[in-house]
């Protein structure tokens, strides 16, 4: 196994609306400040400071990350490799039977949950944490919702051939599924680095900045420069 998994910070002071975000990795974030919005045609969820929101693989939104009330959206995200995904199941055979979370959902982040959140953040970004330290309190978080009712689905394996048949039938190509990572990556890095716009476009198989600027338009519905107030 690499990397269990990725410690993440989203944090802005410009309310932005993000179109149809795909959850490409199992994930639990902790709202410190502001409010995130979770939003489908048939209604929409809110996760105001103090919330915590789950989101499986697979799952779409739109996301709204709003400052307001605090003045600056910030939230730690945790993103859970498969691999460890796989592992928890092994481990903790007594949880086959409750229903994989679908779409998203949300719990209050009590004193307990923010000490093993805490402890998993400090372990993944910690070079000197060993690797089954960082499995550990990756799984511990895992536990947690797990003991809450919330898991995610064990992860399926696709051959090669398979996800190209799968992607056609979702009407995708493989160069338009390329083109959406790499704009998700960026987006990624416009939250929670301090990175220029220019950087993050040439990191992300851009070479020219407006072509970067336009296809993340089209993409998310505002311009990458509205994350660099």
């Amino acid at each position: 196994m690499g990397e269990p998994a990725l410690s993440l910070q989203i944090a802005t002071t410009v309310h932005h609306r993000i179109h149809t975000v795909t959850v490409r990795m199992d994930s639990v974030g902790w709202v410190v400040s502001g409010t995130k919005h979770l939003v489908t045609p048939g209604g929409g969820h809110r996760y105001p400071r103090g919330r915590v929101f789950v989101l499986p693989r697979g799952a779409q939104w739109e996301v709204v990350n709003d400052p307001a009330p605090q003045g600056r959206y910030v939230a730690r995200l945790l993103c859970f490799a498969p691999e460890l995904v796989e592992q928890f199941h092994r481990l903790f055979g007594q949880f086959a039977a409750v229903p994989p979370v679908q779409g998203c959902a949300g719990l209050a982040a009590d004193a307990t949950f923010e000490d093993s959140f805490t402890r998993a953040v400090a372990a993944l970004e910690s070079d000197a944490s060993s690797q089954a330290l960082r499995e550990h309190r990756a799984l511990e978080v895992l536990l947690m919702l797990a003991e809450a009712g919330i898991v995610f689905a064990p992860p399926g394996e696709l051959g090669w051939a398979e996800r190209v048949r799968r992607l056609a039938q979702e009407g995708e190509t493989v160069s338009q599924c390329l083109r959406d990572v790499r704009l998700e990556t960026a987006l990624v890095l416009l939250q929670s680095s301090t990175l220029q716009v220019s950087e993050i476009a040439a990191r992300c198989g851009y070479e020219s900045h407006s072509r970067f600027s336009a296809a993340f338009r089209e993409r998310f519905g505002f311009p990458p420069s509205q994350l660099r107030p």
